[in-house]
C-alpha cells in the first residue's frame, strides 16, 4: 500500500491563505509587486475568485475573494488585519519600490540592519501587511 505525502510537493508546512476584497486585482498586484507566478485560479460566483494559488520565490500563497456565507472576510471588513507576512528578499530596495509602484503603501521606512536584517513594512491595497 502506497503512503500519501501529507504535505504536497512544493508546499511548506504552513501555507498562508489570504482573503481579499478583489481577488482578480490582488493577483495582478502580487505579480507586479513581488514577481508572483500565478499557479492556478478557480472561478467563484459573479466573476470572483473561489480559490487561487501563486508562488513568490520558493513559497506558495493561497487566496480567495471574500465569502460571507462561510464567514471569510478580508481585512477591509475589520479595518485592518492581525496577520503580517514576512518576505525575505536579497534586494529590499528594489522590491519595496516595485510594490509601491504597484499600489502598496509604506508603513515603516527601510531601516537597518535591525536584528541583523534590513527591514521595512508595507500594506498592500487589499489590507494585508
Amino acid at each position: 500500500m502506497a503512503s500519501v505525502n501529507p504535505i504536497p510537493s512544493g508546499y511548506h508546512t504552513i501555507t498562508p491563505y489570504l482573503i481579499v476584497h478583489d481577488g482578480n486585482a490582488a493577483l495582478e498586484f502580487y505579480k507586479a509587486a513581488f514577481g508572483a507566478e500565478e499557479l492556478m485560479r478557480m472561478p467563484g460566483m459573479n466573476g470572483k475568485i473561489g480559490h487561487a494559488e501563486f508562488r513568490v520565490a520558493d513559497s506558495i500563497v493561497m487566496m480567495a475573494d471574500e465569502c460571507p456565507e462561510v464567514q471569510c472576510y478580508s481585512p477591509k471588513k475589520y479595518d485592518g488585519t492581525t496577520v503580517s507576512l514576512v518576505l525575505y528578499v536579497p534586494n529590499v530596495d528594489e522590491v519595496l519600490a516595485a510594490a509601491v509602484a504597484a499600489g502598496a503603501t509604506i508603513t515603516r521606512p527601510i531601516e537597518g540592519p535591525c536584528y541583523g536584517d534590513t527591514l521595512g513594512s508595507l500594506s498592500d491595497p487589499f489590507g494585508h501587511k
